[in-house]
């Protein structure tokens, strides 16, 4: 079975990207280190099952609580088809930071979700995606 592993800094909409993805209701909090265990769904990918996992919310790959270490953990062990990092465009370079560490650390495919686009745009945040791109 195909497998996604939905990761990202806390507060980011993590939990609101999985309930898009798998229809499955997640209890959304605002409280950083709230997923601290991990929560799976199913979804349908090109008529094929495709688990999603729900990582905790993580700044680093080097843990400083239980919450980053068990992100750490299962970027090591569930071994995923794809990574998909989501992350808050109002606070990039902090996101890029744990994407840039998955990219080194691991070889596995990488999707950037740029989350919270409107808030970055009615902050009058700019980005260019199409450096971005490059950059990654």
């Amino acid at each position: 079975m195909f497998k996604i592993l939905l990761m990202g800094n806390p507060n980011v909409g993590k939990s609101v990207v999985f309930s898009r993805l798998t229809g499955a209701n997640v209890v959304v909090s605002n409280y950083p280190g709230t997923t601290v265990d991990y929560t799976k769904g199913y979804m349908k990918i090109g008529g094929e099952e495709a688990e999603v996992i729900d990582v905790p919310g993580t700044f680093s790959l080097e843990p400083k609580d239980v919450a980053e270490e068990i992100a750490l953990r299962m970027l090591k062990e569930e071994k995923p088809d794809v990574v998909i990092d989501v992350i808050d465009a109002t606070k990039l370079e902090r996101g890029l930071y744990l994407a840039f560490e998955i990219m080194e650390r691991f070889n596995y495919p990488l999707i950037i979700d740029l989350n919270m686009w409107d808030m970055a745009v009615s902050k009058g945040i700019e980005i260019d995606l199409k450096k971005l791109r490059e950059i990654l």
